[in-house]
Protein backbone atom coordinates (compact mmCIF):
# COMPACT_ATOMS: atom_id res chain seq x y z
CA UNK A 1 0.00 0.00 0.00
CA UNK A 2 1.33 3.42 -0.93
CA UNK A 3 0.89 6.41 1.30
CA UNK A 4 0.00 9.46 -0.72
CA UNK A 5 0.26 12.99 0.57
CA UNK A 6 -3.10 14.74 0.18
CA UNK A 7 -1.26 17.82 -1.07
CA UNK A 8 0.11 16.02 -4.16
CA UNK A 9 -3.24 15.03 -5.61
CA UNK A 10 -4.14 18.46 -7.01
CA UNK A 11 -0.69 18.71 -8.58
CA UNK A 12 -1.11 15.29 -10.24
CA UNK A 13 -4.57 16.22 -11.52
CA UNK A 14 -3.24 19.51 -12.83
CA UNK A 15 -0.54 17.64 -14.74
CA UNK A 16 -3.09 15.23 -16.20
CA UNK A 17 -5.35 18.11 -17.24
CA UNK A 18 -2.39 19.84 -18.88
CA UNK A 19 -1.50 16.67 -20.78
CA UNK A 20 -5.09 16.20 -21.94
CA UNK A 21 -5.28 19.81 -23.10
CA UNK A 22 -1.98 19.37 -24.95
CA UNK A 23 -3.44 16.31 -26.67
CA UNK A 24 -6.50 18.33 -27.70
CA UNK A 25 -4.18 21.06 -29.03
CA UNK A 26 -2.33 18.50 -31.14
CA UNK A 27 -5.67 17.25 -32.42
CA UNK A 28 -6.72 20.80 -33.32
CA UNK A 29 -3.51 21.33 -35.30
CA UNK A 30 -3.91 17.98 -37.07
CA UNK A 31 -7.56 18.48 -38.05
CA UNK A 32 -6.99 22.11 -38.98
CA UNK A 33 -4.11 21.12 -41.24
CA UNK A 34 -6.20 18.30 -42.70
CA UNK A 35 -9.01 20.78 -43.48
CA UNK A 36 -6.53 23.09 -45.22
CA UNK A 37 -5.10 20.14 -47.17
CA UNK A 38 -8.60 19.14 -48.27
CA UNK A 39 -9.28 22.73 -49.36
CA UNK A 40 -6.05 22.88 -51.34
CA UNK A 41 -6.69 19.51 -52.99
CA UNK A 42 -10.42 19.95 -53.69
CA UNK A 43 -10.94 23.64 -54.29
CA UNK A 44 -12.90 26.59 -53.03
CA UNK A 45 -16.02 24.65 -52.03
CA UNK A 46 -14.00 22.45 -49.68
CA UNK A 47 -12.35 25.53 -48.17
CA UNK A 48 -15.69 27.25 -47.66
CA UNK A 49 -17.17 24.17 -46.02
CA UNK A 50 -14.13 23.84 -43.73
CA UNK A 51 -14.46 27.48 -42.60
CA UNK A 52 -18.26 27.28 -42.24
CA UNK A 53 -18.11 24.09 -40.19
CA UNK A 54 -15.31 25.56 -38.07
CA UNK A 55 -17.53 28.53 -37.16
CA UNK A 56 -20.92 26.78 -37.02
CA UNK A 57 -20.71 25.10 -33.58
CA UNK A 58 -20.53 28.48 -31.87
CA UNK A 59 -23.61 29.71 -33.69
CA UNK A 60 -25.60 27.63 -31.20
CA UNK A 61 -25.24 30.63 -28.89
CA UNK A 62 -27.79 32.39 -31.09
CA UNK A 63 -30.54 29.96 -30.02
CA UNK A 64 -30.90 31.83 -26.75
CA UNK A 65 -29.64 35.29 -27.64
CA UNK A 66 -32.69 36.96 -26.10
CA UNK A 67 -32.06 35.12 -22.81
CA UNK A 68 -28.40 36.19 -22.63
CA UNK A 69 -29.14 39.17 -20.37
CA UNK A 70 -30.30 36.81 -17.58
CA UNK A 71 -27.14 34.67 -17.66
CA UNK A 72 -24.08 35.32 -15.52
CA UNK A 73 -20.71 35.98 -17.20
CA UNK A 74 -19.42 32.72 -18.64
CA UNK A 75 -22.82 31.06 -18.38
CA UNK A 76 -24.74 29.90 -21.43
CA UNK A 77 -28.52 30.37 -21.27
CA UNK A 78 -30.17 27.04 -20.44
CA UNK A 79 -32.17 26.96 -23.67
CA UNK A 80 -28.97 26.88 -25.77
CA UNK A 81 -27.21 24.16 -23.75
CA UNK A 82 -28.60 21.08 -25.59
CA UNK A 83 -27.69 22.58 -28.96
CA UNK A 84 -24.26 23.70 -27.77
CA UNK A 85 -23.47 20.29 -26.26
CA UNK A 86 -24.68 18.43 -29.37
CA UNK A 87 -22.51 20.60 -31.62
CA UNK A 88 -19.48 20.19 -29.35
CA UNK A 89 -19.38 16.41 -28.99
CA UNK A 90 -16.31 15.14 -30.82
CA UNK A 91 -17.89 11.79 -31.60
CA UNK A 92 -20.46 13.33 -33.97
CA UNK A 93 -18.09 14.67 -36.68
CA UNK A 94 -15.75 11.70 -36.27
CA UNK A 95 -18.57 9.20 -36.93
CA UNK A 96 -19.71 11.28 -39.91
CA UNK A 97 -16.13 11.27 -41.24
CA UNK A 98 -16.05 7.48 -41.01
CA UNK A 99 -19.34 7.35 -42.93
CA UNK A 100 -17.85 9.66 -45.59
CA UNK A 101 -14.79 7.45 -45.93
CA UNK A 102 -16.60 4.10 -46.18
CA UNK A 103 -19.45 5.15 -48.48
CA UNK A 104 -18.80 5.05 -52.22
CA UNK A 105 -20.36 8.47 -52.87
CA UNK A 106 -18.45 10.72 -50.49
CA UNK A 107 -18.10 14.44 -51.21
CA UNK A 108 -14.76 16.14 -50.48
CA UNK A 109 -16.22 19.49 -49.33
CA UNK A 110 -18.33 17.70 -46.72
CA UNK A 111 -15.28 15.82 -45.46
CA UNK A 112 -13.31 19.09 -45.30
CA UNK A 113 -16.16 20.62 -43.30
CA UNK A 114 -16.11 17.73 -40.86
CA UNK A 115 -12.35 18.22 -40.45
CA UNK A 116 -13.01 21.88 -39.65
CA UNK A 117 -15.73 20.94 -37.15
CA UNK A 118 -13.40 18.50 -35.40
CA UNK A 119 -10.65 21.15 -35.35
CA UNK A 120 -13.10 23.57 -33.68
CA UNK A 121 -14.04 21.07 -30.98
CA UNK A 122 -10.39 20.18 -30.38
CA UNK A 123 -9.39 23.84 -30.13
CA UNK A 124 -12.19 24.51 -27.64
CA UNK A 125 -11.05 21.60 -25.47
CA UNK A 126 -7.42 22.72 -25.71
CA UNK A 127 -8.43 26.17 -24.47
CA UNK A 128 -10.41 24.67 -21.59
CA UNK A 129 -13.92 25.00 -23.00
CA UNK A 130 -15.88 21.80 -22.65
CA UNK A 131 -19.47 20.72 -22.52
CA UNK A 132 -21.94 22.64 -20.36
CA UNK A 133 -24.13 21.61 -17.44
CA UNK A 134 -27.89 21.95 -17.86
CA UNK A 135 -27.60 25.34 -16.12
CA UNK A 136 -25.11 26.48 -18.79
CA UNK A 137 -21.95 26.42 -16.66
CA UNK A 138 -18.65 24.86 -17.74
CA UNK A 139 -18.18 21.27 -16.63
CA UNK A 140 -14.94 20.51 -14.81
Amino acid sequence: MTVMDAGTRPVARKGIRRAVRLGWAASAVFWGAFAVLEAVNHGVAAGLFAVAFFIAPDLTFLVAVRDAHAARPGQLPARAVPYYNAAHRALVPVVLMVVCVVTPHSWAPLFAGLCGWTAHISLDRALGYGLRTKEGLQRD
